[in-house]
């Protein structure tokens, strides 16, 4: 971690819990009619893209786990790792535009608000856990699979990630703040 600035964990956590109040404001407020409504850009509908924005949270959690383990390894695994997943680009589209709309059959927008509840408060404890030097650990990513990840990542910038995800996507959003 030398040269990089030490993560401000308060502001991870007000971003966090930012993110969960707006969550439960947006599923409080919208209808079927509205949750059904067309996104802006995107193919989903309002409550497709709120399960994707909540899957951004629950996949961070599976991130911590790999950039703990590849943070241990010689660098030439995780490129290697990383190289091998950007060739699979086209399949992780695939998924990631179905998986939302398969989703909602499951969660639906009802329990969506209790999911988003026990994710954020499991990546509350887990950042409190973390030393410092388990923060500077990370892996590289394949970054043609989202616009806010980059060669390198280190778990201080996984705790960040799923926050700038959501406000990304809250912007596509056609409900009512």
């Amino acid at each position: 971690m030398a040269g990089r600035p030490s993560l401000d964990r308060r502001a991870v956590h007000e971003e966090l819990e930012r993110a969960r109040v707006e969550f439960h404001s947006l599923l409080d407020a919208a209808d079927k009619t509205a949750l059904n409504r067309p996104t802006r850009g995107t193919r989903w509908n309002n409550e497709q893209l709120l399960f994707h924005i909540l899957f951004g949270y629950m996949v961070v959690r599976a991130l911590l786990v790999l950039a703990r383990i590849f943070g241990r390894l010689p660098q030439g695994v995780g490129t290697a790792f990383a190289r091998l997943l950007g060739t699979t680009t086209k399949p992780f589209d695939v998924i990631n535009y179905l998986g939302p709309c398969a989703a909602i059959h499951i969660y639906g927008h009802r329990r969506m608000g209790a999911k988003c509840d026990r994710v954020i408060a499991a990546l509350h404890r887990s950042l409190d856990a973390e030393t410092e030097a388990d923060l500077g650990r990370g892996m590289h990513y394949p970054v043609r699979w989202d616009p806010f990840f980059t060669d390198f990542m280190t778990l201080a910038d996984l705790y960040r990630y799923p926050t700038q995800h959501f406000f990304f996507h809250r912007l596509q959003l056609t409900l009512a703040p």
